[in-house]
C-alpha cells in the first residue's frame, strides 16, 4: 500500500470527503454535509428516495437532486458503494472503517443478509493473479430466497 493510500485510510470520513471534493474543485456544502452526516449515521442500508424523507422529516432542507449528485460524489470517492440494483433504484451502504462483505439478496422479500467467505477471497485473488489483473474492487451479489420465503413458498 502507498503512503497516500494508506494515509487515506486513517482519515475520518469526513476529511476523506473534503479532500476529495478539493481534488474536483467542488465545495463542500452545508447540504453535502447534511447528506454525509445521515449516511454515516447508521449502518443500514438505503436508497436515495428514503434518505432524503430521513432528512426531510429531521427539519432539513435538501433537494433531491442534490441527494443523487452527492451519493454519486460519496461513490466516486469511495465512502459509499451501491449494493443492490433494483429496477430504477439502489441501495447503498457506507464503506469507511468497514470490512469487505457481499450480500445475499431475498427475491421475495427484499431482505439483505451480509456473509464473508475467505474462500471466495482467495479464489478472486487466484483469477486476478493469473490474469495478471490489478483489482479495485469487487460485488458480489447473489439474489434468491431466503429461509423464511422458502418455507412461505412450501406451504
Amino acid at each position: 500500500m502507498s503512503k497516500k493510500s494508506a494515509l487515506q485510510e486513517n482519515l475520518s470520513y469526513e476529511q476523506k470527503f473534503l479532500e476529495y471534493l478539493k481534488s474536483k474543485g467542488l465545495r463542500f456544502t452545508t447540504e453535502r454535509q447534511v447528506i454525509l452526516n445521515w449516511v454515516f449515521k447508521s449502518h443500514k442500508h438505503f436508497e436515495a428516495e428514503d434518505l432524503l424523507m430521513d432528512i426531510r422529516q429531521s427539519g432539513e432542507r435538501v433537494s433531491k437532486a442534490t441527494i443523487y449528485r452527492t451519493l454519486n460524489l460519496l461513490v466516486n470517492c469511495g465512502l459509499l458503494r451501491e449494493v443492490i440494483f433494483g429496477e430504477k433504484h439502489s441501495h447503498y451502504e457506507h464503506v469507511h472503517g468497514d470490512e469487505h462483505h457481499d450480500h445475499l439478496v431475498c427475491n421475495g422479500c427484499g431482505k439483505i443478509i451480509e456473509f464473508t467467505e475467505e474462500e471466495i477471497e482467495r479464489l478472486q485473488d487466484a483469477v486476478c493473479l493469473r490474469y495478471r489483473f490489478l483489482p479495485a474492487s469487487h460485488r458480489l451479489q447473489i439474489q434468491g430466497l431466503c429461509h423464511g420465503c422458502q418455507r412461505a413458498v412450501k406451504e
